[in-house]
């Protein structure tokens, strides 16, 4: 080999070496990544549903035991000589949930564990604690790792099986445990349950650094929960002597005497540390290491095996890298048996114990709420994260003399006989926490005080800013709670800056279809809120119902119309990007006119010239459009109005700032020259076929000029014509133009519009335009000159253009506009919902943050940092679950209607229903109440609770389907049907026999006292009339609902899963 050769081949070597240390660097980094703490949250004895009220219980050295619960149904009284303690850590309230939250119905509620239901809250609470809002993790590769080791719920379901049959099994699952949480959510990363009993959260925790040290997930939910639903885990543990009499955990006492079981729950939001900071998360507390293993074949099966313990710490600091005189403290195990304690000391005296300076402090929140299971290695973990926060170490309870069955000379630890400070060792805290199986799994954490968080420098934020405030709940009673919860955490936490405040409520809360907003300071969102939390509505706050959400807007330019004195003149002084925007059209216009942009705003002669209103017009929408482009709001697609195609070419990019202005300018200019005086234009609020049989006398003399929604039309032409026809139709409205746009009238200016503009040159757009001359979606190439002079001369078919994009999916439209004009009529045209941006007398930048709400409420993303530059995300209230009681009933208390002749049908509201003898007729009642039936509370009309029109509805559709008449031709609603705050209202749905049609009438009755009210009536059918559709042209699945007088009366129905329609029908 040459020598040369020899030399590369070296080279080659040596560069493959340095590849792979560093990939070797890379790995070992990779297995031993910090993890951040990044949200907790949990539920203890004590009345503890937060982890500042679990360190406030530990810290004040609280005794959480209590007497066995009444409220179980449990038969204390026969088990009291086969148990052997009467106290424990029980948890409160264990039987309510809020499952329309989490989308579950009444009777899969029922069948659910609680277990269950208390990993949904602590998991949504935990995320939102994070400062994430739940919503954004679905769909992401978030993992979920969940500890339990009890499942005897379902012992409870046996008398109430055919309640809950077909929901039993997911219902008590172990697998659901953890898969309830990823569904429910929407993650799609690693989801498991682990049960070794008593250590299961640990190691659940554990699993969970693992998935995110590899890779596996890059967020993770780990936790644990145990419930006893029953007395079993005490009838059994009395039988191997192992409870504590008094109910007590004395950890490492003397006087210790066995354990205490307790429930709980607890969960933990974990995330590599340097995504935590990458995403700006604050950081609780670290993992550095974990381990995990087994006491193999030991003196017994459940028996403790201190060299196992050892082993495991020893693996847990290797993990971390880290000798034991590094870490501080250790929350034990410390279940106060007489056999487990001295074991686990002796562990922790031959490993921590050694060859350190200070003694290892020991302490176990056990000693507070006795041991909670599956709950308690995370409820330590916790615990302990307070701990190393705020540099305090809880004193252990019920610890008289240091136990004599442990050598506690062999090595340096130390109980923790009464709170003490954190000493100060010049390094960062760090601790380890303890939990051991009764099948001899072994876990242990070692947790590091969280380092010193990475803050840029920001500018100072004021105390008294305006902004917009923003809640959001699943219902309205929800929403008033989450009022009070906010008005609580503002009076207790004035040292809060309004716009982090403002920033954490728009981007670490899930929004939900009920929303609440408002504009102003500190002082006037109180004002609000507590108002709206006693029930209120005052005019600052802005309530709103989204049932149509969108990610992808449609912005909307109108015509004239939208104008207003003085409409841009506040928000050019307060907004720099809508200023700059606007000065932009005014250079763009200046050429092309002989006024100036800033001096018209305020004239109101100026503004009453064609030729000077749309230009400002144009300007205004342009900039409007710049502004909302700011807020990192992008169209998905653009449509205009008459003129108002102008300005959305522009911001679709098919024209350039100046051609827009050209065209624009030399239309109008052309209209107050040519057309001006000679004619007029008026709405009509009718059908297209209705208007063009109205208009068919007058000839030419008048033309439908837009066709803007089912029943709002626009007719143009000749002044004479104009006024005959509003002299003879008194639903006619004027609009204040003297000039017929869309109409005959314009051909006249033909030659001199396509001269004007003969020099514009369009582009292909950025952003579909969709156009209201031919109805559908246009190239931007096209839109030169002579589709400008189309665009004035024909019809507007605004209608149909906003039905095409309706029927494209777009759900959220968006009017960039002084004022919206459009909103009534697109909602109208399409399944959708239509937003504004200013409103006439409102054009300051605070108008802009309520629609920005407004928007965000729909879906459409904003970017909020830019709306709060320079804010952070601070602490929250978490989401004001709204409780009922789903529970099983105790024995058969459910009667069995079917011993009866009647049937049950499978609905949230009817209760049963039988034949009646001799005429074929059915007869179906229901019990309604606010306390059976909750979510009926949300429906309330200036304070009262009104059942809903759709619920009705639905009544009579099941009862429909109950005797084979799929279809409601008519169903007139009589009289509202009001439901009491206190009791009930017995409801009946009367079913005639069927006529020679094969219909059947149907009436609906209540009565909340001794007489019957008729409420509702109408007409059922199999579906399969003669003759065909007697609704032709209907679309299958709408509702289609007239008011007559007072009633509403309804001619084609869809069924209860799609009410959305039904309600923006008045149903």
């Amino acid at each position: 080999m040459s020598e040369q050769k020899l030399r590369d081949y070296l080279n080659r070597v040596t560069a493959d070496l340095k590849r792979t240390r560093r990939s070797l660097r890379r790995y070992e980094a990779m297995a031993t990544e910090p993890i951040a703490i990044v949200g907790m949250a949990c539920r203890y004895p004590g009345g503890v549903r937060t982890p500042e009220q679990l360190w406030e219980l530990a810290v004040s050295e609280v005794d959480a035991i209590t007497e066995f619960p009444t409220d179980r149904g449990w038969d204390l009284a026969s088990v009291r000589d086969r148990v052997a303690t009467e106290a424990s850590g029980f948890l409160r309230d264990i039987d309510r949930f809020d499952a329309e939250f989490f989308g579950i119905s009444p009777r899969e509620a029922v069948a659910m564990d609680p277990q269950q239901r208390l990993l949904l809250e602590t998991a949504w609470e935990s995320v939102e604690r994070a400062g994430i809002a739940p919503d954004s993790l679905r769909g992401s590769d978030t993992g979920v790792f969940v500890g339990t080791c009890a499942q005897d719920y379902p012992e409870l379901l046996r008398d109430t099986a055919d309640q809950v049959e077909g929901y039993v099994g997911t219902g008590s699952a172990a697998s659901v445990m953890s898969g309830r949480i990823s569904y429910t959510l929407g993650l799609e990363g690693p989801s498991l349950t682990v049960d070794t009993a008593c250590s299961a959260s640990l190691v659940a925790l554990h699993s969970a650094v693992r998935a995110l040290r590899a890779r596996e997930c890059s967020l993770a939910l780990a936790g644990g929960v145990v419930v006893m639903t029953t007395l079993s885990p005490f009838l059994e543990f009395t039988k191997q002597g192992g409870l504590a009499p008094d109910g007590r955990c004395k950890s490492f006492s003397d006087d210790a005497d066995g354990t205490a079981w307790s429930e709980g729950a607890g969960m933990l939001a974990l995330q590599r540390l340097s995504d935590a900071r990458r995403d700006g998360h604050e950081v609780l507390a670290v993992i550095r290491g974990s381990a995990m293993n087994s006491d193999g074949a030991s003196n017994g099966l459940s028996a403790p095996n201190g060299t196992a313990q050892q082993q495991v710490i020893w693996s847990a600091l290797e993990n971390a890298g880290l000798a034991p005189s590094d870490v501080d403290a250790v929350e034990a195990h410390g279940t106060g048996t007489r056999l487990g304690d001295p074991i686990e000391a002796g562990a922790l005296l031959a490993t921590y114990g050694q060859d350190r300076e200070r003694p290892l402090l020991l302490g176990s929140l056990k000693s507070n709420i006795g041991h909670s299971q599956a709950a308690a290695g995370v409820g330590g973990v916790i615990k302990m994260v307070a701990a190393l926060r705020t540099g305090v170490l809880p004193g252990l309870l019920h610890f008289s003399t240091p136990s004599s069955r442990i050598d506690w000379a062999s090595g340096a630890v130390s109980p923790l006989a009464h709170t003490t400070d954190w000493p100060e060792t010049g390094r960062p805290r760090r601790a380890g926490v303890s939990s051991f199986g009764v099948s001899g799994t072994n876990a242990h954490i070692i947790l590091e005080q969280a380092p010193e968080p990475e803050t840029p420098e920001r500018r100072p934020l004021a105390r008294d800013e305006r902004v917009v405030w923003q809640l959001s709940g699943r219902s309205l009673p929800a929403l008033r709670a989450q009022a009070r919860a906010l008005v609580d955490h503002l009076e207790s936490r004035p040292d809060l800056a309004p716009a982090d405040l403002a920033y954490s409520l728009a981007t670490t809360r899930t929004r939900f279809e009920y929303s609440a907003t408002v504009v102003g300071d500190r002082r006037a969102a109180c004002t609000a809120f507590e108002a709206m939390a006693r029930g209120e509505e005052p005019g600052s706050l802005t309530l709103s119902a989204a049932r149509v959400t969108d990610s992808r807007p449609v912005w909307v330019f109108p015509g004239q119309g939208a104008q207003w004195v003085g409409m841009a003149v506040a928000l050019w002084g307060e907004s720099p990007v809508f200023a700059a925007a606007m000065e932009e059209c005014a250079v763009a216009l200046a050429p092309l006119v002989e006024w100036s942009l800033v001096d018209v705003l305020g004239d109101e002669v100026a503004l009453g010239r064609v030729d000077v209103v749309q230009p400002v017009l144009f300007a205004v929408m342009v900039s409007l459009a710049r502004l909302w482009r700011s807020f990192g709001v992008e169209p998905a697609a653009v449509v205009g109005h008459s003129q108002g195609e102008i300005a959305a070419a522009c911001v679709a990019g098919a024209l350039s700032l100046e051609d827009a202005a050209r065209v624009v300018c030399v239309r109008s200019k052309l209209i107050a020259q040519e057309l001006a005086g000679r004619g007029g234009m008026v709405s009509l609020p009718l059908s297209l076929a209705e208007v063009e049989d109205l208009i068919a006398p007058y000839g030419d003399g008048l033309v439908v000029a837009a066709v803007n929604g089912p029943e709002s039309v626009v007719v143009s032409g000749t002044s004479e014509a104009v006024a005959a026809l509003v002299e003879r139709e008194p639903r006619a409205r004027r609009i204040a133009v003297d000039y017929a746009s869309h109409s005959p009238m314009v051909a006249g200016i033909r030659d001199a519009v396509l001269a004007g503009l003969s020099s514009v040159r369009p582009v292909a757009a950025e952003v579909p335009f969709y156009s209201s001359v031919t109805g559908g979606r246009v190239d931007g190439a096209e839109l030169g000159a002579e589709y400008w002079y189309t665009n004035l001369r024909e019809r507007v078919d605004f209608r149909r253009a906003v039905s095409g994009l309706g029927e494209g999916g777009f759900r959220v439209f968006l009017e960039m506009s002084p004022h919206p004009v459009l909103t009534t009529s697109i909602e109208e045209a399409a399944e959708a919902v239509a937003l504004g941006t200013l409103r006439r007398g409102e054009g300051t930048l605070d108008r802009i943050r309520l629609s920005l709400a407004l928007a965000h409420q729909h879906g459409i993303p904003v970017d909020w940092s830019a709306v709060f530059p320079d804010a952070t995300r601070v602490e929250l209230p978490t989401y004001a679950f709204q409780y009922q009681r789903y529970w099983p009933r105790a024995g058969s208390s459910a009667v069995d209607v079917t011993a009866a002749g009647l049937n049950v049908p499978d609905h949230p509201l009817l209760g049963a229903g039988t034949e009646l003898p001799g005429d074929g007729g059915h007869l179906f009642t229901a019990r309604l109440s606010l306390a059976t039936h909750p979510w009926l509370a949300d429906h309330a009309v200036a304070g009262t609770v009104l059942l809903p029109g759709t619920a009705l509805l639905e009544l009579v559709i099941h009862a429909g389907d109950e005797v084979g008449c799929h279809r409601v031709d008519e169903l007139v609603l009589e009289k509202p049907l009001i439901l009491p705050e206190q009791g009930s209202v017995q409801v009946q749905i009367h079913v005639d026999r069927p006529a020679a049609d094969h219909r059947r009438t149907v009436r609906v009755f209540a009565r909340g006292g001794a007489n019957w009210t008729q409420h509702a009536s109408g007409t059922l059918s199999t579906g399969e009339h003669e003759g065909g559709d007697p609704n032709p042209g209907s679309r299958p699945g709408r509702p289609r609902a007239r008011r007559r007088s007072s009633r509403w009366r309804c001619t084609t129905l869809s069924p209860w899963r799609d009410t959305a329609t039904a309600r923006r029908s008045g149903a």
